[in-house]
């Protein structure tokens, strides 16, 4: 299986788990890690039809070093249904919102391991990752209602989940920001919540000094105007809520 180093210093490295085919109907989806010395977070595994390939790629890129977290940006099944795999291989701890805590075990979570399962309050919070902080930002309504994303403040890089999300390229980075946004447009119109919380959102990415956006499905964002573009797109779209003015009962 391919993998992509997204920085590496010498003691901290990113990288982009790559060619990890879910097959038939299943939804593309990247898995990443943050390694720093011993210590090693996975986000967004994903569900069961990867999980044999991510575990083992997992373990050749970590080497000597050990899966502490798992973070799990929301609830989706792409993203944690093979979380009870993780937790009975691994002895990691795995966060998701608060909001989640109840109904991920529905995902067949062991008893053995419920306790290693913890919420992450609405604000955010900062995970030790070997001798760096983190920072789990929130990310509320974009698009699930305990929704959650990382900034790594070592490689300057916002794991955005499903925000900047695409469906069809096969670059890995994009070229041409207004060439890409037809595979991001139709995704971002149903499955983000409103043009209000995508504002929010972007005034705190604003504070950020950002390298590169990586979302959970398709190509990066790389460089600051490829970033700069992005969000300033965020900015200006009318998505979710903003585009309903009416339902009508099906003939």
């Amino acid at each position: 299986m391919a993998h992509e180093t997204l920085f590496d210093n010498g003691t901290h490295r990113n990288v982009l788990l790559e060619d990890v085919p879910s097959g038939g109907l299943a939804v593309q989806s990247n898995q990443h890690l943050i390694i720093d010395g011993a210590s090693g977070m996975i986000l967004d595994p994903g569900g069961h039809k990867v999980y044999s390939k991510v575990l083992s790629a997992t373990t050749s890129q970590l080497g000597r070093a050990r899966l502490e977290t798992i973070f799990l940006s929301h609830q989706d099944p792409d993203i944690v249904a093979a979380v009870n795999g993780w937790l009975m291989t691994t002895d990691a701890t795995a966060y998701v919102s608060e909001l989640w805590t109840r109904f991920v075990p529905h995902f067949g979570l062991d008893r053995l391991v419920e306790g290693r399962l913890l919420g992450i309050p609405d604000g955010g919070q900062r995970l030790r990752v070997g001798s760096t902080d983190v920072l789990i930002l929130p990310a509320h309504f974009l698009h699930s209602p305990g929704n959650f994303h990382v900034y790594d403040p070592v490689s300057k890089i916002l794991y955005s989940g499903d925000l900047g999300a695409s469906l069809g390229p096969e670059y890995r980075v994009v070229p041409d920001f207004d060439a890409h946004i037809p595979t991001m447009l139709g995704f971002h119109r149903r499955y983000m919540a409103s043009g209000r919380a995508m504002k929010a959102w972007v005034r705190m990415a604003r504070t950020l000094e950002i390298s590169a956006i990586a979302p959970q499905h398709g190509a990066l964002f790389r460089g600051p105007e490829m970033v700069g573009r992005f969000l300033d797109w965020c900015e200006s779209l009318e998505c979710g809520v903003d585009l309903i003015d009416t339902y009508s009962v099906p003939a």
